[in-house]
């Protein structure tokens, strides 16, 4: 076979990092219009209470995960925790009322189930991560309700949950707890890594998971102020500093979405592989961020009590 010359070489390799970077300064020119009163309330409510998690399941509803119109859901067992959008802003679905304390984490797996955490524990309930189906059917239930601990059985706290492609499902346990804990698709405790500290491989308040195309599993270890990267079985791969992952979200090519409303103030966007910034959102101070297939962006705020659509208008 003839060897590529010199010249090909370079010419080829000039060649890729111009396309990039001419991705990269295409991303970077998008801007992105907030879209007012985008989703409809359900009937009787005024207003949002704090919305901590949205995600996009495989036919394009947007699903909420809040805190029953309030900042938790205690007492308001009449209250649906978790909405169905359609892409127009139609509530086209809602269930989970008096099953949830402190709704927290929220991922859709590949096969549509939805998973849930909830960060607190009353009255017997709380302190676990849930599966459901779609239509709000329990599944799964992982670590024991209403008990907080450290075990293989029991969570303090657990922020986030993610199912990896072969099954394994892996939770941040992160406001009690300084873990990530792995399990089998069956719920078979399998290991753990982690404490408090600030070494790579530590954690301090690990609030938010989400895995790459390569599998590579993001871990928002947020009061640390740093993105760690990991295999599946916790053996430390990268760092990104000077940020505070509250809630992420990958695109099938591996770009990144980061809420982090505390030090950044707003949507970061970057390459999940060397993590170069490629845009930026403000006005959306979210702990919850998704992405549908146009690159519209839904953000799921806390502190201010909204939901949000950003319509992203491509670089000409």
């Amino acid at each position: 076979m003839p060897t590529a010359s010199p010249a090909r070489i370079v010419f080829a390799a000039a060649l890729a990092a111009f396309l990039a970077g001419a991705s990269a300064a295409a991303a970077q020119a998008s801007t992105y219009r907030l879209v007012e009163g985008w989703a409809q309330l359900p009937r009787g409510v005024d207003a949002w209470g704090q919305n901590i998690g949205v995600d996009m399941d495989r036919n394009e509803n947007l699903w909420i995960f809040h805190r029953c119109f309030a900042q938790n859901c205690r007492d308001r067992d009449d209250v649906p925790a978790v909405l169905r959008y359609d892409l127009s802003g139609r509530l086209v679905d809602s269930w989970g009322e008096g099953m949830f304390v402190w709704p927290h984490g929220f991922h859709i797996d590949a096969e549509g189930n939805i998973w849930t955490t909830d960060a607190q524990g009353a009255g017997g309930i709380g302190h676990t991560v849930m599966k459901f189906s779609p239509e709000g059917e329990l599944l799964m239930t992982l670590g024991t309700p209403g008990v907080a601990g450290a075990g293989e059985d029991t969570f303090d706290g657990p922020a986030d949950v993610l199912v990896a492609p072969d099954g394994s499902i892996f939770v941040a346990d992160g406001h009690g707890n300084d873990r990530v804990v792995k399990f089998s698709p069956e719920g078979e405790y399998l290991m753990e890594w982690g404490e408090e500290g600030t070494d790579y491989g530590l954690f301090n308040e690990p609030h938010s998971l989400e895995m790459d195309s390569r599998g590579r599993l993001f871990v928002g270890d947020r009061m640390n102020q740093r993105i760690q990267v990991f295999d599946q079985n916790g053996r430390f791969m990268a760092s990104w500093p000077a940020i505070m992952a509250s809630g992420m979200h990958i695109t099938p090519d591996d770009i990144v979405y980061v809420a982090d409303y505390q030090l950044r103030q707003g949507i970061v966007i970057a390459r999940a592989n060397d993590f170069q910034e490629i845009g930026f959102i403000d006005d959306a101070l979210g702990e919850g961020v998704s992405v549908d297939a146009d690159r519209n962006v839904y953000v799921g705020e806390v502190i201010y009590r909204n939901l949000k659509k950003f319509v992203r208008s491509p670089a000409p």
